[in-house]
């Protein structure tokens, strides 16, 4: 296990129980570089979308453990955060919650002359994502050639 797959694994077990007592979900933990300053990034989400007053809540209970545990050895920024309308899906509860829904999937290499597609989602496993186009095609992506997968948005 990687040092950042560590740190990530440790704040998910640290952050579950504050997330629990506010009934908050936790969407996804990163520890990741932005120019010379590490972050540690705790995304949540709740019925009805995240306040400032929900991450304030999480953050300042999550602080004082991170303080007493010092289980990061770098110095970085700790932040609390929405995952924000273009939130990529990650876990099986992202593809329950999104089955029957409009996707987008952008994928590393060109597949059939694009590397963008959209369609709903009919199936998925642990190692493919399944939808359905608009052309009524079916296309079955390995999840490994999957850069981006998200609910896609008309705007």
């Amino acid at each position: 296990m990687s040092k950042r797959q560590m740190y990530e694994t440790q704040t998910e077990h640290w952050i579950t129980p504050i997330l629990e007592r506010n009934n908050f979900e936790l969407v996804d933990v990163e520890y990741v570089k932005e120019g010379s300053t590490w972050y540690l990034r705790a995304y949540i989400d709740k019925e009805g979308g995240i306040t400032v007053d929900d991450c304030e809540i999480v953050a300042r209970e999550m602080n004082e453990i991170l303080d007493r545990e010092d289980y990061i050895e770098d110095s970085y920024v700790f932040e609390v955060s929405s995952p924000g309308l273009g939130r990529p899906l990650k876990k099986e509860k992202d593809y329950i919650r999104s089955m029957g829904k409009e996707l987008e999937i952008r994928t590393y290499r060109s597949m059939n002359g694009s590397k963008e597609f959209y369609g709903v989602l009919t199936g998925y496993d642990d190692d493919t994502v399944t939808i359905q186009t608009e052309e009524d095609e079916k296309l079955t992506f390995a999840k490994t050639d999957i850069a981006l997968i998200r609910l896609a948005f008309d705007f």
